[in-house]
């Protein structure tokens, strides 16, 4: 039988030994793919967006909130580098990671090269993690992870503008609303991220809230809202 010095001897050494095993998990670099766009005379003509491996996610854009052609309107322009931080579906991140990884993690050259091509924004991916740290710029690729990737980073960007274009107008152009939801949901982005509507689910809460909005856009934004995975309170 062991004396109780020894159990607590040994007691004590699991427990280092569980502290270094957490700690040095900790200490493990965190992966993150990131993708930007620059694309003059488009709204935004800048963004970029960043993910990591453990489902957080960074957004900054160039975006125009008020598009109004009223030059009268009270409203700011909403002109300006924005950001903001939300948690990623585990889906969408697993699927980002997924073409990365396909992709070789941006090895070498991805871009087609084709000089009939219209630009559509000159594109950067990026992948670092404690080993890796490639970069790559392109137009067009015909590898088919970076065209899968670009259209998921295109469709979550869009989804993050919605958010933004709706906390503007709900400030200052309320009547607007009804019609920017509307093309929220007629399009295919909702399909495609609809539970990575998180950007915009504290917005949508508050219109749902506000008995000073028109029921119409309260029920659209408590649709919205189950789309994003939230249960409208």
């Amino acid at each position: 039988m062991l004396s109780s010095s020894r159990v607590s001897c040994l007691l004590g050494l699991a427990g280092i030994a569980s502290f270094l095993s957490v700690t040095a998990q900790a200490q493990q670099p965190v992966a993150t793919v990131s993708f930007s766009c620059d694309f003059p005379g488009s709204n935004p003509s800048h963004y970029s967006l960043t993910v990591t491996s453990t489902r957080q996610a960074s957004y900054t854009s160039d975006g125009k909130l008020n598009t109004a052609k009223d030059s009268d309107s009270d409203a700011p322009s909403g002109e300006g580098a924005s950001g903001t931080v939300f948690m990623l579906s585990l889906a969408t991140t697993t699927r980002i990671f997924d073409f990365a990884k396909a992709a070789h993690y941006f090895e070498g050259n991805i871009d087609s090269k084709k000089k009939n091509i219209a630009s559509t924004g000159d594109k950067i991916l990026i992948y670092r993690d404690g080993d890796k740290s490639n970069s790559a710029h392109y137009n067009y690729s015909l590898i088919p992870a970076v065209q899968d990737l670009t259209t998921l980073f295109q469709n979550l960007s869009s989804a993050v503008e919605f958010g933004r274009r709706l906390d503007y107008e709900y400030r200052y152009q309320k009547l607007a609303l009804d019609e920017e939801m509307k093309r929220m949901e007629a399009t295919t982005t909702l399909q495609e991220v609809g539970p990575d509507l998180a950007a915009a689910a504290p917005v949508l809460q508050k219109i749902a809230d506000d008995p000073s909005v028109i029921n119409p856009v309260r029920a659209r934004a408590m649709r919205l809202l189950q789309h994003a995975g939230t249960k409208p309170k």
